[in-house]
């Protein structure tokens, strides 16, 4: 029988993802953030809840958007997500550890030599999710002009030719460590890696082996058209944020672009939110008290960075029509039950978007939220969903001991690992 799959989607960040949820009298997160005993322990409850993977998203800078009030309020510090998998990892034998890292600011050799490294020390448990930086704070960060939206995809694609070349010029075999020839690698195994492009070149031989599990997993988010044909050329697994309407036709179009590129069906995963209770309005209220924490002005600076406009307090009561906005129609039905199936108003979505960005909530009892997770994962064809986060870890310290049993006891979830590297258990079925 098939196994629905399980990432959690991280941010290096005092509040992950819900604004102003770090201050929550039961959040453990923003206060231990730079803690590596909370991370430690993070991990070891993320194994129990049999989790392929931990996944952390990743900006590079804080972009001139952010009003000061959402700085105050807890979306930085931010550290390099790189520097926290050691320490999960070093209290983990299974759990996957997945972070980004651009293709902007970092050259192939050193993304391989450094992601290489740690996918050895720990036994082949990495995976590196590709972004290619849509932030004009990024370049502007690192000093650069920022390219258009196709050219950065057209960059990324030479700078994983050359990652994949580097990574085949030194296979795990070519480590013979024989003590009696003094020969701790087959140097005839090894190859120079020339590559000359548009936009990258590389003249080396590799300075990391392959790991227990090759090369590491790649992970991929783009939506675009441009962007979803880089996720099918080469990911093992994307990471979608669809609202329920859509995900069957995001499937489609993966599997077509995967057709075109002459490679299998990359892995899906829809992030969704859940929000569990002994009832379902005791989880309902759970949102409620989340977004009663969240200050207006936070609220309203996410949302129009979300849909590339401003707001003001003004407009708080103003309903939002769908041709209004730039933001999917299928985003603006999807919270349409906030205001009994009529045109949100702007206060109703912002403070929706600052619990749940671009992520659908399943609320529920733990039953509810894992019948709708199965029909979900039956209806649409993906391969598993990637958990976002709350109130941690209370969240999902929840999902692990409460929703997890059941999709056990339904026979469609691991009760253990197939194996110690990231590739074997997220192929498992």
């Amino acid at each position: 029988m098939s196994q629905i799959h399980f990432n959690l989607v991280m941010t290096s960040s005092p509040n992950s993802h819900s604004q102003s949820v770090w201050a929550h009298p039961d959040d453990r997160h923003g206060l231990n953030l730079l803690s590596p005993d909370y991370w430690a322990g993070f991990g070891r409850l993320l194994e129990r809840g049999m989790f392929d993977g931990v996944f952390f998203a990743d900006t590079m800078s804080i972009s001139d958007s952010y009003a000061w009030e959402t700085l105050a309020s807890g979306s930085a510090p931010r550290p390099d997500p790189w520097t926290i998998l050691p320490f999960i990892a070093a209290a983990t034998t299974h759990l996957g550890l997945a972070a980004t890292l651009s293709t902007v600011g970092t050259p192939p050799y050193l993304a391989v030599r450094r992601i290489g490294a740690l996918d050895n020390l720990t036994g082949g448990r990495v995976a590196w999710n590709v972004v290619t930086s849509y932030l004009e704070s990024d370049f502007q960060a690192l000093g650069l002009e920022q390219p258009s939206h196709d050219v950065r995809y057209d960059q990324a694609d030479e700078f994983m030719e050359i990652c994949y070349r580097l990574w085949d010029a030194f296979p795990r075999d070519a480590l013979i460590r024989d003590k009696a020839s003094g020969d701790y690698v087959d140097v005839a195994k090894l190859a120079l890696v020339e590559y000359s492009g548009t936009y990258h070149s590389c003249r080396t031989y590799p300075a990391m082996a392959c790991s227990e599990q090759g090369r590491p997993l790649i992970f991929q988010a783009g939506a675009s058209g441009r962007g979803m044909r880089f996720a099918a050329t080469h990911a093992d697994a994307c990471f979608a944020l669809q609202p329920r309407s859509a995900m069957s036709d995001y499937i489609a179009n993966l599997r077509a672009a995967a057709k075109q590129a002459g490679r299998p069906d990359p892995r899906a995963f829809f992030g969704v939110q859940p929000f569990i209770g002994g009832t379902e309005a005791e989880a309902q209220q759970r949102i409620t008290e989340l977004e009663e924490r969240v200050p207006i002005g936070t609220a309203l600076n996410r949302l129009g960075g979300l849909l590339g406009r401003e707001f003001t307090e003004d407009d708080l009561d103003h309903p939002i029509e769908i041709s209004e906005t730039q933001a999917s129609q299928g985003w603006m039905s999807a919270i349409a039950h906030v205001s009994e199936g009529k045109a949100p108003s702007l206060r109703e979505m912002a403070l929706h978007f600052a619990i749940s960005p671009m992520n659908p909530r399943i609320v529920g009892t733990p039953e509810q939220v894992a019948n709708t997770l199965e029909e979900w994962w039956r209806d649409t064809g993906c391969y598993g969903f990637t958990i976002v986060p709350e109130v941690l870890p209370a969240s999902i310290e929840a999902f692990a001991d409460e929703v997890v049993p059941l999709l056990q006891k339904r026979g469609i979830m691991r009760t253990e690992y197939a194996g110690t590297t990231y590739r074997e258990n997220l192929l498992q079925q």
